[in-house]
Order: structure tokens, then sequence, then C-alpha cells
């Protein structure tokens, strides 16, 4: 295979038949230990969800898929990978604009789904500094910094509620500088 740089990786949405999809995972990731393709298949992800269900007076919890019929792949295409991916059993195709040239997730779109972008939000708040937060059910609370994770884009932000500080986690983007 040609030598690519690895930062071209990108996220793809590939469409698996329903009910495949952690077959699809199953198989890409052997593909991937047998054939040495770490540097090209990065990650294979089912995004899934917890949900709690009470029947019957009894408490149960699952996980759920949330997109049913997709897997969520990090790849760097080259005509090889797009080949192995595609003809996978379990895989109907790429999402995109045509089969042979899939269009990967845009930043926008990782931010909502809660994957990583190479976008970075720039903070002009310190710990200590007061923020207004701008967005979510607390939107309009001002609160002070108590810890900022620039590798998962969060911050922790001492709420005063009813009394009492409250420690709320928030995303970089959902507060401003007072």
């Amino acid at each position: 295979m040609s030598e690519r740089n690895t930062k071209d990786a990108l996220w793809y949405v590939v469409h698996t038949y329903s009910g495949y999809e952690n077959k699809v995972k199953n198989t890409l990731d052997m593909i991937v230990e047998n054939r040495g393709l770490q540097d090209y298949i990065q990650e294979v992800l089912v995004p899934t969800e917890e949900v709690v269900e009470i029947k019957d007076g009894k408490r149960k919890t699952y996980e759920r898929k949330i997109y049913p019929g997709y897997i969520l792949v990090k790849l760097v295409l080259t005509d090889e990978i797009w080949y192995i991916v595609r003809n996978t059993h379990g895989v109907t195709g790429f999402v995109g604009s045509s089969s042979t040239n899939p269009v990967p997730l845009t930043d926008e779109e990782l931010m909502i789904m809660g994957l990583e972008s190479n976008w970075e939000p720039i903070v002009d708040y310190g710990i200590g500094d007061s923020v207004k937060i701008i967005s979510g059910p607390l939107d309009g609370f001002v609160g002070t910094v108590e810890e900022i994770n620039n590798e998962k884009k969060k911050l922790t932000v001492l709420v005063s509620m009813f009394g009492r500080e409250t420690p709320v986690e928030l995303e970089l983007t959902q507060v401003l500088r007072v």
C-alpha cells in the first residue's frame, strides 16, 4: 500500500444490513489485526446508548444502537481500504454522494455525535474565572471555572444552585467569559 500520513484518517459512516452492525465491526477488527492495517483502519464503532426500562416493576438496563444499520469507521481512505470495507460481509456501502466517493463526517457532525474533531475552541478563560453558560439546561447561569480538560473539550464549572455550589460538566463551547 502506498504510504500516507495517518493524520489523513477521517470518520466515515458505513451502511450495514440491519442487525449486522456488531458482526461487521468484529470482521473489520479481525481484518485489521490479521493484515496489520492499524494505521489505515484506526477505529470501528457501533454507537450505543444505555437505556433504562422498568418492566413489571423491575429495572432493566441495556445497550441500544443509536444508529441501527450504520457503523462509524475512522480510516485513511485508499482504494484498497475502500475495497476491503465495501466488500466486508454485511456492508451495503459507504454513506455519501456516491458509493465510490464516500463523504467523511464534518467537524460539526463529529461534535454533535460526541466524537473527536480537529476543531479547537478558543479558550479565553482559566481556572477561577467567572463564565456565563450560553447553552443547555443551565443557559444564563454564571459560575466559576474549577477545571478545564482540553483533551475532552470539557470543563467543570461551579454553579450556585439552591444555596450551594454545584459542579457542572460542560462543553468548552457552552460558556463565555464574563
